[in-house]
């Protein structure tokens, strides 16, 4: 039996504690939440009525604010804090992190201030006190249908094929598969670089345009991808996979994307300031476009999609000139 400290009780941290109380495996699952009154809430009333209302709890999660509880012996810890917050909890949790435990990222963007990876941000800040053993769990899975069992697949990365395949075995259940990848930086980058493709979707629904061009959005969205990532060091085969193809058509199609919800409501003309200011989850790709484009530049790479998606949401650009200037870039060859 694993014991495993799930690190933030937001959506996805709450729902895949809920899909590990039903794998394979059993578990000592404690989830912890920054705020106490809703670790308390959860604990007592069995449900995270604010983040994932309607599933039940399964009594084997403790739920607790105070990290040290959370992370007392803990052998798999896997983080879900938001990209821009990441760093800030594990360097609170660092001293009660213990040094065996292989640490698992599960959030799905760049850190804005760095432009790192959340396995870049993970690393630098365990280093002061043991190199960790690190794995990426990624892919097409919004947390209301993986914890409502709904058959769902996803990637667990790491560049230890022994600790890959053992995560594989204890993370896996019924309606929850798990493949293994050895492209750590590939998946990442799709998980972070599909969050800015849905916002572009969502706009185009949003201002009323139709198939033909969610269809070639979506195309050359995944090149772009594909682009960015393989100049990195990635592989292209992993952004033609579940973390890249399988999240990028999830999450610019499915009504419970988030980002793809910004991108709709700027396409019908609200700001940015009020559609943020009306969500209780975070947006991963408003604040990850930023850093996407500070990438490409080192790497003298163009990303016409993300640049375009950056000038509608930082720069005030309406969303009719975004995909003007893209439709009228010089023509080439696919």
């Amino acid at each position: 039996m694993s014991r495993i400290a799930i690190l933030s009780a937001g959506s996805w941290g709450t729902g895949l504690s809920v899909v590990l109380s039903n794998s394979r495996r059993r578990h000592q699952i404690r989830l912890w939440a920054r705020n106490p009154e809703l670790a308390q809430a959860i604990e007592v009333r069995r449900e995270n009525q604010k983040y994932l209302a309607g599933i039940p709890i399964a009594p084997c999660v403790q739920v607790s604010a105070k990290l040290d509880e959370v992370l007392h012996e803990a052998q798999i810890v896997v983080c879900v804090a938001p990209a821009a917050h990441t760093r800030e909890v594990l360097a609170q949790a660092l001293h009660d992190i213990p040094r065996e435990a292989t640490i698992v990222s599960a959030t799905k963007g760049l850190e804005p201030a760095t432009h790192f990876r959340m396995s870049q941000v993970i690393a630098q800040v365990t280093n002061a006190r043991f190199v960790p053993r690190l794995a990426v769990l990624s892919g097409p899975s919004f947390a209301m249908e993986a914890a409502a069992g709904q058959p769902t697949a996803v990637v667990i990365a790491s560049e230890d094929a022994v600790l890959g395949a053992f995560l594989q075995e204890e993370f896996s259940g019924p309606t929850f598969r798990l493949y293994t990848n050895d492209d750590v930086l590939g998946v990442e980058l799709a998980g972070a670089m599909k969050n800015v493709m849905a916002i572009a979707a969502g706009t185009c629904q949003g201002l009323g345009l139709g198939s033909n061009s969610q269809a070639a959005l979506i195309t050359r969205g995944l090149a772009e991808m594909t682009r960015l990532a393989v100049a990195l060091g990635g592989k292209a085969e992993t952004l033609g996979g579940l973390a890249g193809m399988g999240d990028l058509i999830l999450t610019c199609y499915g009504s419970l994307s988030r980002n793809r919800h910004v991108g709709f409501e700027l396409g019908q003309g609200r700001s940015l300031e009020e559609i943020l200011t009306g969500m209780t989850m975070v947006a991963e790709g408003v604040g990850t476009t930023a850093a996407l484009l500070a990438l490409a530049r080192e790497n003298h790479i163009e990303l016409p999609i993300t640049q375009q998606v950056h000038s509608i949401l930082h720069l005030g650009n309406p969303p009719r000139e975004a995909i003007r200037a893209i439709m009228e870039r010089p023509l080439r060859r696919e």
